[in-house]
């Protein structure tokens, strides 16, 4: 992730890309609904799932959504609204893969993101506009001073990601 920071940390442009992956586990689903407190039986008991029509518990869906946050915060994008539409659930053991790509900025630093995070049979699971200010010149020279120090809070997480690109390059 320390690329995604470095790219902020240049400048955030219109058709920056940026994808990470992520496999979520059980222990994940738990840690999410106790710091969530959202214990819907979908999540954790079979016969509620089936009753739901799902072959399995799912995923929370903003466990899921919460790839994009991980984008957001490593690039230093302070959210100013989001809109998700969930399409298809997520299982405990599947990846999914979270692209993110800023379609508008104006002089301010306001500016928009589309999101869209699939399985890895490429079913989309979830669609998301994102609104948000991108750090300016000040928080962009904080950014190069916490990456020569090492930057603490550029944790690593078991995502991978990949360079950011531009859209369709």
């Amino acid at each position: 992730m320390l690329r995604f920071r470095q790219r902020a940390a240049e400048g955030l442009q219109i058709g920056d890309l940026f994808r990470t992956s992520r496999t979520f586990t059980a222990d994940d689903v738990l840690l999410f609904a106790k710091v969530s407190q959202d214990y819907n039986p979908v999540h954790f008991d079979p016969r509620f799932a089936g009753a739901r029509n799902f072959p399995a518990p799912i995923c929370h869906g903003l466990l899921a959504a919460s790839t994009a946050t991980e984008i957001g915060g490593q690039i230093g994008w302070l959210a100013t609204a989001m809109s998700f539409r969930f399409k298809a659930p997520v299982f405990v053991g599947e990846t999914i893969t979270c692209t993110w790509v800023i379609t508008a900025l104006d002089q301010n630093g306001r500016a928009q993101a589309s999101v869209t995070i699939t399985k890895e049979n490429g079913v989309t699971v979830i669609e998301t506009e994102i609104s948000g200010i991108v750090p300016g010149l000040e928080a962009r020279k904080v950014l190069r001073q916490m990456l020569a120090e090492g930057d603490p809070t550029n944790k690593l997480t078991d995502g991978q990601q990949e360079e950011p690109s531009k859209a369709g390059i």
